[in-house]
């Protein structure tokens, strides 16, 4: 369920009535009495409670004119708070469409079998890295060989890892955001792909199969993983994985590279659940959202450990790039990419076409600058103005410091 209320630039504002905060608040003892929280886990938890509360701190505006008054506390910034990612979102959306290419786009999706998923919940680390690398491989695989694309070529991949269902139910998989098509390996040219097809699903996910199992057989003679299985039933969920087919979901293409990474922003900073999917709470059940509208229900404590096991190891990068949009890449084969496709979409634009022409789809400028000061890219992106008083409209709103300590407000000047 969720309140409206509205700012004064007359954007609706939804502000949900339960909070995954809320239940953490209630139950997260309860919790804990039956169950032991790792350190990052506890770290998240303790943001969460905390976030936006006078426990942070914050400010107090204060309109000068009509003496309005209404503090705001600060966000715990945590990256698993459902309450802190939509600036950060926005930000990076901004900061891709700076670099995206003007070719149509690809969506794949990369899931380990359920065989993995105790390994993978007990080696965290190694297995999520094994798993964007062996997707990135895979890819970067297949247009490297000219039986796909006609010549050798190297894609533009950005990637991001999702650990859960919609239930909130651990399955680990990766996002791939991909480039219809690469550039060639003496850079010479752009070699496409066809608009409706990039590579046989079924030869990608027996690839992805072959690297992940490969990778996978390194890292257990190395030691480096703890499997909870005896040698012997390990051996045997092996082969049985080399026999399964291992599905890779290739979603419908892209209509454009700018709807791309506006779409992709919904995937990149998306924590387990948002606020906005909690129906009902009690203290017996908490009955939220996951497809359309179907409901689950879950005792508080059943759904605080289902949100847990979503936190990522500490410092552990959820976004990254291969290909063309790696690090390594970024500034030259990048760059060498983007003036070939410009040449194509000024010859393409010389002459009458259908407009199905490669070149033809040439990314929209980004209008917001991503590093702006918040309060800026706020009223940029909502229209949102936070220094005009709600209740005089005038832009008369002094900002108070309120400390973690609540102090006396100290005035830090007019907004």
């Amino acid at each position: 369920m969720s309140a409206h209320t509205r700012c004064p630039s007359g954007v609706a504002v939804v502000r949900p009535t339960i909070e995954v905060a809320d239940i953490f608040r209630r139950h997260l003892d309860d919790y804990r009495q039956i169950h032991a929280l790792t350190e990052g886990q506890m770290a998240v938890a303790r943001a969460l409670v905390a976030c936006r509360t006078p426990a942070l701190g914050g400010h107090l505006d204060r309109c000068t004119n009509c003496g309005f008054e209404t503090p705001a506390y600060n966000s715990c910034r945590n990256r698993h708070c459902p309450k802190c990612q939509a600036l950060n979102q926005a930000r990076w959306v901004e900061s891709r469409l700076q670099r995206i290419l003007p070719v149509h786009y690809f969506h794949l999706v990369f899931t380990l079998p359920s065989e993995l998923h105790s390994l993978a919940n007990n080696n965290r680390a190694a297995l999520f890295a094994l798993l964007f690398r062996s997707a990135a491989d895979t890819l970067l695989t297949l247009a490297a060989d000219p039986k796909w694309l006609g010549k050798e070529a190297q894609l533009a991949i950005t990637a991001v890892l999702h650990t859960w269902t919609r239930e909130l139910c651990f399955h680990p998989h990766v996002h791939c955001i991909v480039t219809g098509g690469g550039l060639a390996r003496d850079k010479s040219q752009w070699v496409p792909a066809p608009r409706d097809f990039l590579f046989p699903v079924h030869v990608v996910g027996a690839l992805f199969r072959g690297k992940f199992m490969a990778g996978l057989e390194v890292l257990l003679r190395q030691g480096k993983l703890h499997d909870d299985l005896p040698g012997r039933a390990a051996r045997r969920r092996r082969q049985r994985l080399y026999k399964t087919s291992w599905v890779v979901y290739a979603k419908r293409p892209f209509g454009g590279p700018e709807q791309v990474f506006r779409y992709l922003g919904r995937y990149t900073h998306r924590v387990a659940i948002s606020n906005s999917r909690l129906v009902s709470m009690d203290d017996h059940a908490l009955v939220f959202r996951t497809r359309g509208s179907d409901t689950a229900s879950l005792s508080p404590t059943e759904f605080i450990g289902r949100f847990l096991q979503h936190i990522l190891p500490s410092r552990f990068v959820k976004i990254r790039h291969f290909g063309l949009m790696s690090s390594g890449n970024a500034h030259r084969s990048l760059e060498q990419a983007r003036a070939l496709l410009s040449a194509i979409a000024t010859d393409s634009s010389s002459t009458a076409s259908d407009g199905q022409d490669e070149g033809e789809e040439v990314a929209a400028a980004s209008s917001v600058d991503p590093k702006l000061p918040w309060p800026e890219l706020l009223l940029a992106l909502t229209g949102q103005d936070i220094t005009i008083c709600p209740r005089c409209q005038q832009r008369t709103i002094q900002r108070l410091l309120l400390s973690p300590a609540r102090a006396p407000p100290q005035p830090q000047g007019a907004a």
